[in-house]
């Protein structure tokens, strides 16, 4: 019981904030004012549904002594760090076109680990070096997976406001040049968190996973996916690529990283550089 509450909590707490939300920008009257930003109370509501999610999620992983994994909790994960970038994001950003996008997607991921527990027991869960790779891996990964689909967001936005048919829903969200920004912003940090991934895995393989490295096909879709990505950081530094280009090799850079991911022990298989 103990363990349904700590997901059902950030849960509730994401649902209803989805509500006020989706209320607020999405469904109000026809010249209403739109709400401009978070308010105050709003962005303390969901900083308390990030800390139970963050509880929930810690006590999925470590129970006892030991360290699980498995899909339900690597996708709560991955959409957890992913709120917590998109609230700091709000910090700084106009956003609120996305709040009614984001927090049913938390709502959905609190919930995940009570239908897909972790049941794979993770190897030296113990090590500190272990625990920091597996950390650094889940954020890349994570901050990619927010990339690819605010690029298709804005795939979709940009080819309703060239056909001058923008939805309401759209229509909330900030504008495309403001979305892009945030879209390198994203790629950027995960980029930086992926070279880290790679070499702490490849240089230190043996301490971390108690085998010398091998490059796999895992591994070398994931070098793919990090040349992908630094070739559009330097399109975009040295001849201002956006727009659809930067789309294209963002999604391109993520298909990349999800052939080596792919399957239900993604994370397990390829993060961790192991084979189950």
């Amino acid at each position: 019981m103990r363990t349904i509450l700590l997901h059902l909590l950030p849960a509730s707490l994401y649902a209803a904030l989805g509500v006020a939300f989706w209320r607020s920008c999405i469904a109000r009257p026809a010249g209403a004012t739109r709400a401009t930003c978070m308010a105050r109370r709003e962005r303390l509501v969901l900083l308390v549904a990030m800390l139970a999610h963050g509880i929930a999620l810690h006590a999925s992983i470590f129970p006892a002594d030991q360290m699980r994994f498995g899909f339900g909790v690597a996708v709560s994960l991955m959409v957890w760090l992913a709120i917590c970038f998109y609230w700091v994001e709000t910090l700084y950003t106009r956003l609120e076109g996305l709040h009614a996008v984001v927090m049913p997607a938390g709502a959905l991921a609190s919930l995940l680990p009570l239908f897909f527990p972790g049941e794979h027991v993770l190897a030296n869960a113990t090590s500190p070096a272990f625990r920091a790779h597996f950390v650094i891996a889940m954020l890349a990964y994570s901050l990619f997976t927010l990339a690819a689909l605010h690029a298709m967001l804005m795939s979709v936005a940009g080819r309703q406001l060239h056909n001058a048919r923008f939805s309401r829903l759209l229509a909330g969200l900030p504008p495309l040049l403001t979305m892009e920004a945030l879209l390198f912003r994203l790629i950027g940090i995960a980029f930086i968190l992926l070279t880290m991934t790679l070499i702490s895995g490849v240089a230190f393989s043996e301490t971390l996973f108690g085998q010398a490295f091998r490059l796999e096909h895992k591994t070398l879709f994931a070098f793919i996916s990090w040349l992908l990505f630094g070739a559009l950081l330097v399109g975009r530094h040295l001849w201002g690529w956006r727009g659809r280009v930067a789309l294209r090799w963002t999604l391109a850079g993520f298909i990349a990283l999800m052939l080596a991911y792919v399957g239900s022990r993604f994370v397990i298989e390829v993060v961790l550089q192991r084979v189950g």
